[in-house]
């Protein structure tokens, strides 16, 4: 699916000449080409409001739980993309915010007033638990991914073991371990199995007695071969043990380790259905946990885009409130067009701050007075300060 850009806006009745809240919002609506994007009305509450310092603290501690927000979506998706081997039909079928469509969540949103009460709320509490419950997200999400990606890969190591060449392969399908000393039957002597590429299987012959000391004459015993290994069992004194080893590899040849455990090849064949089971059981649980992560992490992120609208609207248009603010879907292409469309109608609302060029454009002014607008708090748009209020963000 194409990715949708969205515009959050909020501008002051004033725009309407009898200040009324439903001629501002249609003035708002029109200013954007229904053609280039559609313009929903987005619901904000009535916040508790501190002082003006704590409000510039606000805004600023809004803007990166935002861009945490963002980031959380973004590693869900991600994970979720992984999970469904990259999937986009499928992955559109998980991303859903309450089993509804995103785009139907975010053109009627409401605040949620059971899980965030605005009443007497000091809004920094209401940034603390957005907070919270954003890395409870992240942190369950990546740990239940975590936990399916283990056993993914427990199973396909277990499984190339039941294939594959001497080199790599179980040695408990092909060497019976009744033939081979065991650890505690000698308390001198102990075997090491190694793999020889077929090519160089009388380079080894010659050689492998003389690689450290204490290697028993004639001790070597072919156990297996296949197309391109030769499986040997070598008797060494147990302190060479660690140098035969050595030897070994710097010969590039293989050293196999055989173990002996309980059921051999039954008890590993037993161990992969089991992590099969155990790994669709935990692919099942990692989706449905995937799915609710993105449900929950959009609405977290609505939740602080709402509060941003609401925090630079105080800073910007003052006391007492009346404004109105708007949703405004588009795509990536048509959205430079609502964004120039937005700034010719609402660039008067800077003042100063935006300037018109010889065909009666707004033009940016890059002066010293914009840069400390900005800093104060008065810059909604990620480019600096802006004549209104303003978020655009995408969501695939």
């Amino acid at each position: 699916m194409a990715p949708q850009t969205y515009f959050l806006v909020s501008v002051p009745t004033s725009i309407s000449p009898s200040a009324d809240r439903e001629e501002a919002f249609t003035a708002l609506q029109s200013a954007v080409s229904p053609s280039d994007g559609s313009t929903t009305s987005f619901a904000v509450p009535e916040f508790k409001i501190g002082t003006l310092d704590a409000l510039v603290q606000q805004a600023d501690d809004l803007a990166k739980l935002e861009q945490g927000c963002h980031s959380v979506v973004d590693k869900v998706v991600d994970s979720l993309r992984g999970l469904l081997d990259g999937d986009e039909d499928k992955l559109h079928e998980q991303k859903v915010v309450n089993d509804r469509p995103v785009e139907n969540y975010l053109q009627s949103f409401q605040w949620n007033k059971v899980k965030y009460r605005t009443d007497n709320k000091p809004i920094s509490d209401l940034v603390d638990t957005l907070q919270k419950e954003l890395a409870a997200v992240d942190n369950d999400v990546k740990a239940k991914f975590n936990q399916y990606n283990q056993t993914k890969t427990a199973l396909a190591t277990l499984s190339r073991s039941q294939t594959g060449n001497l080199s790599q392969k179980s040695l408990s399908q092909v060497v019976n371990p009744d033939t081979l000393l065991k650890p505690d039957d000698s308390e001198y002597l102990t075997q090491h199995l190694v793999a020889v590429p077929n090519s160089q299987v009388k380079d080894f012959l010659k050689s492998y007695e003389t690689l450290c000391d204490m290697v028993v004459p004639r001790s070597a015993s072919l156990l297996a071969k296949d197309s391109e290994f030769h499986l040997y069992a070598v008797t060494v004194f147990k302190k060479h043990s660690a140098e035969f080893v050595h030897k070994v590899r710097e010969n590039r040849w293989t050293p196999r380790e055989m173990k002996f455990g309980e059921g051999g090849r039954e008890a590993e064949e037993a161990e992969v259905r089991r992590l099969e089971k155990e790994e669709r059981r935990q692919w099942g649980e990692a989706l449905r946990l995937g799915r609710t992560g993105y449900s929950d992490a959009v609405m977290g992120w609505l939740h602080v885009l709402a509060l941003r609208v609401f925090v630079e609207t105080v800073l910007r248009y003052g006391l007492p409130l009346a404004y109105v603010s708007a949703i405004i879907k588009t795509d990536p292409k048509r959205s430079k067009k609502v964004k120039t469309a937005l700034d010719a109608r609402f660039s008067d609302l800077g003042g100063q701050a935006m300037n018109r060029d010889k065909k009666g454009r707004p033009i940016k002014d890059d002066s010293a007075m914009q840069q400390e607008m900005a800093t104060a708090g008065l810059g909604s748009g990620e480019g600096g300060y802006e004549p209104y209020v303003v978020y655009e963000f995408e969501l695939a």
